[in-house]
């Protein structure tokens, strides 16, 4: 089974992220997480397959988060979320080792779930 985490602070956000992913792909498997403590610890004992963090996370950002997550689990794909979409945060996202910028109030619905496709297309491909 395919396994997702959402690791942001906004409790209200990640469950409108869940509940848009899971309506779509209701075989995935979410998890959430509120900082980067949390995150490490379920990444620790479940491994997902690729994670939306988001970049303001209350006490290790989610930049500093995502440069250790890329060190012990490359293949993790991970996708930096953020309200603000400036080219210095696509910038730091990308120095970091993430896979995709997604910006809060400029991505659609859909737009977030062809990502989500898209990365699933990658991960289990059709033989």
């Amino acid at each position: 089974m395919t396994k997702m985490l959402i690791v942001d602070d906004n409790k209200s956000f990640r469950q409108e992220l869940k509940y848009l992913v899971a309506s779509r792909f209701p075989h995935l498997n979410i998890e959430e997480a509120l900082d980067g403590k949390e995150a490490l610890e379920k990444i620790s004992s479940s491994l997902p397959d690729f994670i939306f963090m988001d970049i303001n996370l209350s006490g290790e950002s989610g930049l500093e988060l995502t440069s250790k997550i890329k060190r012990t689990y490359s293949d993790i794909v991970i996708i930096i979320i953020s309200s603000y979409d400036l080219p210095e945060y696509r910038n730091a996202a990308k120095q970091s080792g993430a896979d995709y910028f997604v910006s809060k109030g400029g991505s659609s619905a859909g737009e977030i779930l062809a990502l989500v496709e898209s990365i699933l297309t990658t991960l289990n491909p059709k033989d």
